[in-house]
């Protein structure tokens, strides 16, 4: 099956680059055509990050909907997350997301959903390359039947009405003083307001996006700066966002920072302990810190591991019908909720739980202590270095030294020219030395 324009997470690369006007406005008409079902008034709601590149990328988009007949609802900066909620609220027979996460802002992508809030499968994408790299202007609409373009004002209210009802019902945030790090992106606007009707004190940074500025030293990658206002202002907590907020990062009030591992395991006890639970256990990746698997098992419930990427969590978790699953890196999703990692819901769920136990966030996600797990990535120009022989033997011998005390896991990035390799185990020093010994071994190869 071709990946020609999709990658694990839709459409992504430089802006006028590889996100050129002409593409973008190829995959309005390509989708639209492919999401004409019947006779109804076809249309499609567009949300965006702050990057520069998102009003080129929106118009482009626009006029790529409007020629195949679909009306355009533009939402303007929104989460991810508040995007796939609105394309099944507002019944709407498509939902684009215009951002590249968690990227500079040289970059940006297109995230498609279907009109159930969902992601596409690799069959739809696989349509949509066809028809992108099809005769387009066979199938463009009559003059009559053009699609029309307007901004829907009330989107951020919904969404914000939305994310407050998933606490529980009478639970406030009164008391807590709170850090929120919007990363200059989506959020800025939606995630302040929902925590302060909530109760909280909330003091924003990375509030103020320029076009230029998403993610540049704030937000979920770079913590460190939340980290220090946490402390210099002795907050409760701090929650750290991404540039599409459907990843969330946690700073304790001692700022330290607590990963989605962490967040998995507190929410998890917390839905075992309510019967909320739709299955005994939680989805995630094979990235996943052993100390959480091994948690989870003293409270009688399974982890199972997919391979890297929220869609593949998503997937087991819709299959075999989990409610909760995530990544390490933030991307927490709540089924019950949402079709999509939501970065402020997720928070709240943590919220709620601190509320409850009336305890220091140290405390409350402190769930387990995290085995050593080291990560190195290497970078190579061509080939297959993973299939040379010395790096096959190279992971062999590193799995027998690990022994059934840790883990090994390789594998190659989804987005650049890197392997990345992981190893975790009781034993910090072995888990260096069988890290060293595979990277030795691939950089050799990729040499």
């Amino acid at each position: 099956m071709t990946r020609k324009y999709f990658g694990t997470d839709g459409i992504r690369g430089r802006a006028n680059g590889v996100i050129t006007p002409d593409l973008a406005m190829r995959v309005g008409q390509a989708t639209g055509i492919a999401f004409r079902r019947g006779d109804h008034r076809h249309r499609v709601v567009i949300g965006k990050d702050t990057r520069l590149s998102g009003y080129m990328i929106e118009t482009a988009l626009i006029a790529g909907f409007t020629s195949v007949g679909m009306d355009v609802l533009q939402l303007g900066p929104m989460p991810t997350p508040a995007v796939a909620m609105l394309t099944r609220s507002m019944r709407a027979d498509l939902g684009v997301m215009i951002s590249a996460s968690h990227n500079p802002y040289e970059d940006n992508g297109i995230k498609l959903f279907g009109p159930d809030g969902y992601k596409l499968n690799d069959e739809v994408e696989a349509e949509i390359t066809r028809l992108i790299d099809s005769d387009l202007g066979k199938q463009l609409s009559s003059s009559a039947e053009l699609g029309r373009a307007k901004r829907v004002e009330s989107a951020h209210a919904r969404y914000i009405e939305f994310a407050k009802r998933t606490l529980p019902r009478n639970l406030g945030l009164d008391g807590l003083r709170i850090v929120l790090d919007c990363a200059n992106g989506a959020a800025y606007k939606v995630a302040p307001e929902a925590l302060w009707e909530l109760g909280a004190e909330v003091i924003t940074i990375g509030d103020e996006p320029d076009g230029f500025n998403i993610n540049r030293d704030v937000g979920s990658t770079r913590p460190e700066a939340l980290a220090s206002k946490v402390r210099e202002l002795r907050a409760d907590l701090g929650i750290a966002l991404d540039g599409d907020a459907d990843r969330v990062l946690i700073v304790d009030e001692q700022g330290q920072i607590v990963d989605g591992d962490q967040l998995m395991g507190v929410i998890a006890r917390s839905w075992q302990e309510d019967g909320r639970l739709s299955a005994p256990g939680i989805v995630s990746t094979v990235m996943s810190n052993l100390g959480l698997e091994r948690y989870l098992a003293g409270l009688g419930l399974s982890m199972a591991r997919t391979a890297v990427g929220d869609r593949y969590v998503l997937e087991h978790m819709r299959a075999n019908g989990f409610n909760l699953g995530g990544e390490q890196s933030g991307h927490i999703i709540l089924s019950d909720y949402g079709t999509t990692g939501d970065g402020l819901v997720a928070a709240l769920q943590l919220l709620a739980v601190v509320k409850r136990q009336e305890k220091p966030v140290s405390e409350v996600c402190h769930c387990f202590e995290p085995l050593p797990q080291i990560l190195k990535n290497v970078r190579y120009k061509q080939g297959r270095p993973l299939e040379e022989k010395p790096v096959v033997s190279a992971i062999k011998a590193a799995e027998l030294l690990l022994g059934e005390s840790g883990r090994l896991v390789i594998r190659p990035s989804g987005t650049e020219p890197l392997i990345r390799v992981m190893a975790e185990g009781d034993d910090r020093d072995l888990v260096m030395r069988a890290v060293d010994e595979v990277v030795e071994a691939v950089t050799k190869a990729a040499a």
